[in-house]
């Protein structure tokens, strides 16, 4: 019986393959456009969800106001000081993100929350354009299908286009390139398209360097060694000087989540193995994240490239790093269909029936897994009813908002402050964060409002991926800070209808 070498031991060149004969090639017109008609048709499917999901107020001021603000800021040039994040809070002082920078021009044109969502919605489908072309030269132009949906309809994609914007959307198409490259074995490349990481936030260096110990691994040592310097080096840097100086509290914001340990180095190590998979939501999501390669992308050495990213979130004591919402898993995905294609393709080098079949086998288990998933996750939503009603509330929602003026500074809640970012300095009602502390501080003792309009909604927002409920208080207690807004404040109502109230000061 003819046996097929494991990919685990092969040189990464085996991807850059020719087509067999009889098979339109890679460059033949049709096969040059397939990935560009994914990405086009990617783009419409993301953004429709998003556009749509800001609509029906969605959205939300934690997170897409935020990124607004701050790319708002940089439009004007102007640090990007978020007053949504804290008083003169310096965004890069919460996460280091400077190539945000590069949307600025955009939204210069386009000023509007929709324009982030449509701008994250084009990266991330972006990204299939590598992955489409590297599948069509080493699996043939109808496995790049197979490629591209796996990627394009996987869950981590659809949960990061989904819920707001971030600044992962940034790194998702730079990853996707470098890791093509890496399959083709063009090392400077690779490095110089994994780089830029470094400028999307401060943990993807450690990403970078997972993709330089893969190429002082397969391709040449001394360029592999440095990379790997320069991403620990950069994330270190990062966390270590960077952030402090930009942050008011002078520390880093997110230092909490490494959790407190076990009082020692040695109890930390003996319980890490069981850390990473309590509670089992973790296990859940560590099988999901390789789920859209039908797991094969676990016999790639690629599949290490997202072990950073994979053991921060696990360890994090934040539980919303550790399921399947938002955008967490985002930059996951190309590495798991960069992996896919890479442990399939010794099967087609090896040629013969039986390797043939098992190529076939293998992308339609990936395609079966991708449609099994697919109505568990936010694209799903294109198919409810809900999605295309507007509803009274979002009328009334709508009314009140156009009676603020341009230029206002607006108190508004969570799924309010996005639809006014664009043209208001808009904070939280009530008001969170305190002293640009998250939640370290007395919740019960909130500082007096002092925007010139509040407007809050009273209705439990849309869950999804949050709990259903109210945030960042409990309703009775955003209902009491509402009256006190009244009754101590020198707030009058100006208006009230289906559950929301404007006030306005004096």
């Amino acid at each position: 019986m003819r046996t097929f070498p494991d990919t685990v031991h092969r040189d990464p060149a085996d991807a850059v393959l020719p087509a067999p004969a009889g098979e339109p090639t890679a460059c033949r017109p049709a096969a040059a456009l397939l990935p560009w008609a994914w990405a086009a048709g990617l783009f419409a499917l993301y953004a429709t969800v998003a556009v749509r999901r800001h609509a029906l107020l969605r959205t939300t001021g934690y997170d897409l106001g935020i990124f607004e603000q701050a790319v708002r800021a940089y439009a004007e040039l102007r640090a990007p000081v978020v007053p949504l994040r804290g008083e003169n809070f310096n965004l890069l002082g919460d996460h280091f993100h400077p190539l945000l920078a590069v949307l600025a021009p955009f939204y210069r044109l386009w000023p509007s929350p929709l324009c982030l969502l449509v701008a994250q919605s084009a990266l991330l489908a972006l990204a299939v354009v590598p992955l489409a072309r590297w599948a069509a030269r080493a699996l043939g132009p109808r496995s790049a299908h197979a490629v591209a949906a796996g990627y394009g309809l996987s869950w981590g994609v659809a949960s990061a286009a989904a819920f707001d914007f971030h600044e992962v959307a940034l790194a998702v198409p730079l990853l996707a390139w470098s890791l093509a490259a890496l399959g083709a074995r063009r090392w400077g490349p690779a490095v110089a398209w994994a780089a830029p990481l470094l400028l999307v936030k401060e943990d993807l260096g450690l990403t970078l360097a997972a993709v330089g110990a893969y190429i002082a691994v397969k391709g040449p040592r001394r360029l592999g060694l440095l990379t790997v310097a320069a991403g620990l080096g950069g994330s270190l840097a990062e966390i270590e000087l960077l952030l402090p100086a930009f942050n008011p509290g002078g520390g880093y914001a997110h230092g909490d989540n490494l959790g407190e340990g076990y009082g020692s180095l040695l109890g930390t190590l003996a319980h890490a193995p069981l850390d990473a998979l309590r509670p089992e939501v973790k296990a859940t999501t560590l099988v999901l994240v390789f789920a859209p390669s039908a797991l094969l992308a676990l016999r790639s050495p690629l599949a290490l490239i997202a072990l950073p990213t994979l053991t921060w979130r696990m360890f994090s004591a934040n539980g919303f790093h550790w399921g399947t919402a938002f955008h967490y898993s985002a930059v996951l995905m190309p590495v798991v269909l960069a992996g896919l294609i890479d442990a399939l393709t010794p099967w087609r080098r090896a040629g013969g029936p039986a390797a043939a079949r098992h190529v076939r086998a293998s992308l339609a288990t990936v395609l079966g897994v991708t449609l099994v998933l697919l109505p568990s996750f936010p694209l799903a939503q294109l198919a409810q009813r809900a999605t295309w009603r507007t509803t009274p509330h979002i009328q009334a929602a709508r009314a009140l908002l156009a009676r603020i003026p341009d230029g206002a500074t607006v108190a508004a809640s969570n799924r309010l402050a996005p639809q006014l970012t664009a043209r208001c300095t808009v904070v939280i009602f009530p008001t969170f964060p305190v002293a640009g502390r998250l939640y370290e501080y007395d919740r019960k003792r909130l500082p007096p409002p002092t925007a010139e309009w509040i407007v809050h909604d009273r209705r439990a927002p849309e869950a999804w991926p949050y709990r259903t409920g109210h945030w960042p208080y409990p309703p009775q207690q955003q209902e009491a800070e509402l009256a006190a807004a009244r009754r101590s404040y020198g707030y009058t109502l100006v208006a009230e209808r289906d559950g929301i109230t404007l006030l306005r000061h004096g």
